[in-house]
């Protein structure tokens, strides 16, 4: 029996150290948390991790994933996360930040019957917040983290937005509950800054005038009643913009821009409904750009400038414009011709003195024209070219003419700005009198804003003149 006793302690012995390496353990407490292996209870110490220095850190061989030190020279700790050591950033506190839960947080806030944003201020909108008076920005953020959670709701019974300064609002959901959105006025100095927002159910998203810089990258409306009026701002920026299940006009634009862009996005225009609307005629001092919206839909998809615009086109020269479901205005598709037909025995008799370079001079006719866009026409043989841009253009020149002399030899040409090309020189035998000749010009010609282009004739041999039957000129 005796010699059983140690054989019994010792299981005995095992199964207790088999319990504590299972156990959890406690310091500083006897009631250890569940969910924890080890659980420190003080409340006067902390816990304290090795330190060193960085070289000693780097300087640790195989550290294991997860591994915590603090490095002294850094003052910061680092963990490894099996590949590098990685820096735990600190927290930062923000002085001039407020967490917006209900407008009860902007009790400091509300000024004169309207909520008046400390300028500089980051406001961050928690959830649904459902505002009784109106919210003058004064240059202050306006955030959410969510558009399908951080929601603002016009409760004012007016716009939302009001006041003459700018500001700048990131990822939210603006519910105009039948209300008008923005009603901002500045001083041409201030700045509407928007990112991601979505406006939903507004009377209309309201104007926005007399501002430095508006900008809008990613604007959804869905569900309004009538869009946005701009007017008078200096630099206008609309990146991915979105109208759909909408009414009304999608942006109305007035006044003086400076620079304007708008680019990518889709545009659904209802019946009786406008897409943009520049029949204002708002004036571009440098330029301006529409491209990559896609304007679909049964109403009007622009509703175009009344003065400066050509047949069949709804913009200015000012303009670039490269979207599907509207005209492409560019400089790079400038078009312009003129042409002018006569009866055989008829038209425009051209006569020369002497011949060579001194007899030369510019075909004489009354021209009409069947399309001009960045171009405008002369009323005798002249084209001139209106777009922005300096740019090549292929010119080509058809004409049939009658000699009143046999034998004759003349010599055509392109002329630009008054001179011929002498490249472009074409010549031509006339046989016997009153015969029909025919002579095809072409030419690559450069092309500055005001440059204008006209064909020329000389007399190389004989003594005998034309008499121009028919002429057409293409630039493209």
């Amino acid at each position: 029996m005796r010699r059983l006793m140690p054989f019994f302690a010792g299981i005995t012995f095992l199964f207790f150290f088999q319990q504590c390496i299972y156990a959890q353990v406690g310091i500083g407490t006897t009631s250890p948390h569940p969910s924890s292996i080890l659980d420190i209870t003080s409340d006067s110490q902390g816990v304290l991790t090795p330190r060193m220095t960085t070289a000693q850190r780097t300087g640790i061989a195989s550290p294991a994933e997860g591994l915590l030190v603090f490095d002294t020279d850094d003052d910061a700790f680092y963990y490894f996360d099996s590949a590098v050591w990685v820096k735990l950033e600190g927290s930062v506190t923000r002085d001039n930040y407020k967490l917006v839960k209900s407008v009860a947080d902007l009790a400091d806030e509300l000024v004169g019957g309207k909520y008046v944003l400390n300028e500089d201020y980051l406001y961050e909108i928690n959830g649904t917040v459902i505002f009784d008076f109106p919210i003058d920005l004064n240059g202050a953020n306006l955030i959410g983290e969510d558009t399908g959670e951080d929601i603002l709701v016009n409760g004012t019974g007016g716009a939302l937005f009001s006041g003459n300064k700018g500001g700048r609002m990131k990822d939210l959901l603006i519910n105009g509950n039948g209300q008008q959105v923005f009603d901002i006025t500045g001083t041409g100095v201030e700045n509407v800054i928007c990112y991601s927002v979505v406006i939903t159910s507004a009377s209309s998203i309201g104007t926005l005038s007399d501002l430095g810089v508006v900008f809008f990258s990613v604007l959804q409306i869905v569900g309004s009643d009538d869009g946005l009026a701009v007017s008078n701002v200096n630099s206008f920026f609309v990146q991915n913009i979105f109208w759909t299940n909408n009414t009304g006009t999608c942006l109305t634009l007035s006044g003086t821009f400076g620079n304007l862009q708008i680019a990518n996005g889709r545009i659904v225009v209802e019946g009786g409904d406008i897409g943009i609307d520049v029949s204002a005629d708002p004036i571009i001092t440098l330029s301006a750009s529409l491209t990559g919206v896609n304007i679909s839909g049964a109403g009007d998809h622009v509703k175009g400038y009344v003065g400066g615009t050509y047949p069949g086109y709804n913009f200015t020269t000012d303009w670039d414009v490269n979207c599907p479901g509207i005209p492409v205005e560019t400089d790079g598709v400038a078009t312009g011709d003129i042409n002018f037909e006569s009866p055989v025995g008829s038209g425009t008799s051209i006569s020369f003195t002497g011949t060579g370079t001194s007899s030369r001079k510019k075909i004489t006719g009354t021209t009409d024209s069947n399309s001009l866009f960045r171009f405008t026409k002369d009323g005798s043989n002249k084209i001139i070219y209106e777009g922005k841009k300096t740019r090549y253009f292929g010119i080509t020149a058809s004409l049939s003419f009658q000699g009143d002399s046999n034998r004759t030899i003349f010599i055509f040409y392109l002329a630009k700005n008054g001179t011929v090309i002498e490249q472009t020189k074409v010549y031509r035998e006339n046989g016997e009198n009153d015969d029909v000749g025919a002579a095809a010009v072409v030419g690559t010609v450069e092309l500055s804003p005001g440059d204008y282009v006209e064909v020329w004739a000389e007399r190389f041999s004989g003594g005998g003149g034309l008499l121009m039957v028919s002429m057409n000129l293409i630039a493209r």
